[in-house]
């Protein structure tokens, strides 16, 4: 244990294993949704099926492949940037080549080349300090304006999730008739209350808590085993399944460009977001040693893409394990740990309803807002690309949206005021790709 703790400098991060094996868990329940979800995006409704490239795919192999990818990633992160963020395939690039391929105008294949190539960009850009010198000439009021972003965007997915509220006919109140909507709203409470009453891992004890009271609610479903073996046979067809045929046509530069564009700034919100939270920021609003983090992610799109899995990204929900105390990378360890258990008991963590997550997020994300008190409301140039960052990240639904209309508002507001002087030159070269990314996006 006392190697452990010299490991991972426990002591000097105010910190200690029962704390970090705590936020490891929470982190892992709170995310463990993926598990659902990546299958899904993927295959839809089939359990299985055969690619435009004639490739049987199975949703068990693709579950399998994400845990296992997700697993090994998130350990590398804790051994090697020893910091608190767990990765797993983002949200996003799934549902798109997943829309693709259930309709057979993309193979697995060509999906998997793509991201390839994305991802290898990503290690160059990487190894060569860009991706943390974009970090560096942003302005500090965008940086802060990042966590907040990322707060209000869990929020997003925390009521949506649970149904508190409903997005299907615009914003509105969900049907608070519906037994799940209900705990998960008094879920929302306890949590709150154990903050309140400052009760050691309160997010953990709301999951389980609304999870537990949900099954004679008949809102958790008990699975018919809580240990089971899954089926190998199917991932060979997962590995190494590149398509480059007709790779140069348009429509693929196209799609590359989205995913790296979008995997780029949601990555780079998340690291600033979840860091602040975790006070690892400097004055500048910059995280020390930022080029490790993205190292790892880049490292873990290109694995992912050699294992049939679509772009791999810091996840925002590692702010739950950072909340629960999380500081160091014996956080993401634990959680990468899980990952590769679940293999055998991904009954257990998947019978946990949204219900129970639901609100873990929403918490989450109000203990992230905090930070906006910082940015110069004073100054309207200095406030309005963040207040454009957080709202277009909230409504529209995605990180990677709202930091890249954040930085062009920032940018126009200043230009048209005679105050263009005052931005980093890089900054106007940023602004190609974003314009280009809502232009084909």
């Amino acid at each position: 244990m006392n190697a452990i703790a010299k490991r991972f400098r426990l002591q000097e991060r105010g910190t200690n294993v029962k704390t970090e094996v705590l936020a490891g868990l929470t982190t892992f329940v709170t995310m463990a949704y993926i598990l659902i979800v990546q299958p899904n995006a993927i295959m839809g409704g089939n359990a299985t099926m055969v690619d435009a490239d004639g490739v049987l795919l199975t949703k068990e192999a693709i579950m399998v492949s994400c845990a296992l990818v997700s697993g090994i990633i998130t350990i590398l992160m804790g051994l090697y940037a020893d910091m608190p963020f767990a990765l797993s395939t983002g949200l996003g690039s799934n549902f798109m080549f997943g829309a693709m391929i259930q309709t057979g105008t993309c193979s697995l294949g060509r999906a998997m080349a793509i991201t390839l190539i994305s991802g290898i960009i990503f290690v160059i850009l990487s190894l060569v300090g860009i991706r943390d010198l974009i970090v560096r000439m942003m302005p500090k009021c965008l940086k802060l304006a990042i966590g907040c972003s990322i707060g209000f965007f869990i929020a997003y997915i925390g009521f949506k999730n649970s149904g508190i509220g409903s997005y299907t006919n615009g914003i509105s109140m969900g049907n608070f008739k519906d037994p799940a909507v209900l705990l998960a709203i008094f879920g929302l409470f306890l949590i709150a209350t154990l903050t309140a009453f400052k009760v050691n891992g309160a997010i953990l004890i709301g999951i389980f808590a609304v999870t537990l009271i949900g099954i004679p609610m008949g809102i958790t479903t008990l699975p018919s085993q809580l240990v089971s073996v899954p089926s190998l046979e199917n991932l060979g067809s997962l590995i190494f399944n590149f398509d480059f045929k007709g790779f140069f046509q348009p429509e693929t530069f196209v799609l590359m460009f989205i995913v790296f564009v979008g995997d780029f700034f949601s990555t780079l919100g998340t690291v600033l977001g979840v860091g602040g939270k975790a006070g690892m920021l400097d004055e500048n609003g910059d995280l020390p040693n930022i080029q490790k983090p993205f190292l790892v992610d880049a490292i873990g799109t290109v694995v992912g893409a050699c294992t049939g899995n679509t772009t791999i990204t810091t996840f925002v929900e590692s702010s739950a394990g950072v909340e629960a105390g999380g500081r160091t990378g014996l956080t993401a360890v634990v959680t990468g740990l899980l990952y590769l258990c679940s293999f055998f008991v991904a009954p257990i963590f998947l019978m946990v309803p949204n219900a129970a997550t639901g609100p873990a997020l929403i918490f989450v994300g109000f203990l992230m807002v905090g930070g906006i008190v910082n940015v110069d409301f004073s100054d309207f140039t200095e406030a309005f690309g963040p207040f454009v960052m957080i709202m277009a990240s909230a409504f529209m639904g995605s990180i990677a949206v709202g930091i890249a209309a954040g930085i062009l508002s920032y940018l126009f507001i200043k230009v048209v005021t005679g105050k263009f002087k005052e931005i980093h030159p890089g900054m106007y070269v940023l602004a190609v790709p974003l314009i280009m990314y809502f232009i084909f996006n």
